[in-house]
């Protein structure tokens, strides 16, 4: 543990300063969210490698900004907002409640450094990469960035011999994996409530979400009215969790629904997700000859891979590339796979609901007309809920009524406002087509197959028909 010593470091202007003397010994970049973030010499160890700039490549809402200019800030600024909140956050534990629970120098700095490298594993264009690239390649895979990160964690230790507590790193690998289904088996037997700090997989209230929904909101011009400032002054370590003021469980829950507003209006926006489509389509066509997946358990080649594969492929002159370099120039041309139409499915379809595929919207297809092909057709299902499923989140957190009650309990829905809402859930079904000639045939095909699967038809909206008559 002897790399820790003498790397406390400052807060942000929101919290309390560190010493003169820890001052001098860090630097400090600039961040637009949090202010000055201060980096000690072992979290600059890590850094400063090949392997972390290259977060600086990957943008954290991957093709977003496509749609959001604005939406340009990378995984590496993300990183340090989150290594800084991370900080904060163990350190206002330590300062309150420190001799209590056993908070010790050693559980600051682990914290800090899992904050810092958890979205170390992250491929490009970040989700996209994994929840809609790989599935399609690797069948049945449960490769995860959590277990990416993990070993790049290692990959970094090992290739640049930093001297770091084998304890530690032990630690922090545990903390990076606390949210992933992974996490609860492999985590230390004590202090949990460390673990929830980073990648909370207890009730999903962690400085990750403070960071990006901060951040993705000031990038995209969206309004933020969330303050995590509140909860992370207010915390407290009840029974091996932290809880939080009953009277707070209406900024808890707008945290979740601020969520859940960025994932409907920015992460699935309809034409974000048509550029991700594409995007998709590009990648595995040009997957075999540039072998973009071939090297997912391998640090030592997956960290060349970032964004850049885009430009790679619309610049590369070789035949191989063609169909994605020509999916890639209609995207740079705005000729998108075409948007037809969506519908939310019915609340009481949610439990027993099957993604739906481009062969259920052929197959509806009514007989006359163009002859629809599978790979006509593109479908997006989109889930948006407040993090716990059809369950509301509050319902997993803990809270005290004031500073001097010894007791934890939760708030259940009969309590809580009314005008909070009655599902948390939404599961939107949405088709595109690849070519603009057929989108009239095609958003026919899609409301028979809504008639046939539910007996209504449950769009809102009918397609324009200007859409419907557009030729190529």
């Amino acid at each position: 543990m002897g790399a820790f010593c003498n790397e406390d470091i400052a807060f942000s202007s929101n919290f309390n300063f560190g010493s003169f003397q820890d001052l001098r010994s860090s630097k400090h970049v600039h961040d637009n969210v949090h202010g000055n973030i201060y980096l000690g010499p072992l979290f600059l160890k890590f850094i400063d490698t090949e392997q972390f700039q290259r977060l600086r490549d990957l943008k954290q809402l991957g093709i977003a900004h496509m749609v959001y200019p604005g939406a340009v800030h990378s995984r590496f600024e993300h990183s340090l907002g989150v290594y800084w909140l991370a900080g904060a956050a163990v350190h206002k534990l330590k300062n309150n409640q420190g001799l209590e629970h056993g908070i010790d120098h050693f559980d600051v700095q682990t914290v800090k450094l899992a904050g810092l490298l958890h979205d170390v594993g992250h491929g490009p264009f970040s989700h996209l990469f994994e929840r809609e690239f790989l599935p399609m390649v690797h069948k049945g895979s449960e490769w995860s960035h959590e277990q990416m990160s993990v070993d790049m964690v290692d990959h970094i230790v090992d290739g640049h011999h930093i001297e770091i507590d084998s304890e530690a790193i032990k630690r922090v690998k545990e903390m990076i994996l606390a949210s992933s289904k992974y996490g609860t088996t492999k985590r230390t037997r004590e202090k949990h409530f460390l673990y929830d700090i980073v990648a909370n997989g207890r009730n999903g209230i962690d400085v990750d979400k403070f960071d990006y929904i901060e951040r993705d909101s000031r990038a995209c011009g969206l309004g933020c009215n969330f303050q995590f400032q509140r909860l992370m002054e207010t915390m407290r370590v009840m029974g091996d969790e932290i809880c939080y003021r009953a009277k707070d469980y209406l900024t808890i829950h707008k945290l979740f629904a601020t969520r859940a507003d960025l994932y409907r209006t920015v992460y699935t926006h309809a034409k974000v997700k048509a550029i991700e489509l594409m995007v998709v389509d590009a990648l595995l066509k040009a997957n075999n000859y540039l072998e973009i997946a071939s090297h997912i358990h391998d640090p030592s080649q997956y960290w060349k891979l970032d964004d850049t594969i885009i430009k790679t492929i619309e610049t590369a002159p070789d035949q191989e590339l063609k169909e994605s370099r020509d999916l890639i120039l209609r995207i740079r041309r705005r000729d998108l796979y075409q948007f037809c139409n969506e519908y939310a499915v019915p609340k009481d379809q949610l439990d027993n609901f099957k993604d739906v595929t481009a062969q259920d919207i052929v197959c509806s297809q009514k007989s006359g007309g163009v002859a629809l092909k599978e790979e006509d057709v593109a479908v997006s299902n989109v889930r948006i809920d407040l993090t716990r499923g059809k369950h509301n989140p509050l319902e997993s957190i803990n809270f005290f009524k004031d500073y001097a009650s010894e007791e934890k309990f939760s708030i259940p829905d009969d309590r809580v406002s009314h005008l909070l809402p009655a599902s948390y859930q939404d599961m939107i079904v949405r088709v595109y087509s690849k070519k603009p000639e057929l989108v009239g045939a095609i958003s026919e095909a899609f409301e028979n197959f809504q008639l046939k699967t539910y007996g209504i038809k449950a769009q809102v909206h009918a397609t324009p028909d200007k859409k419907k008559r557009r030729i190529c």
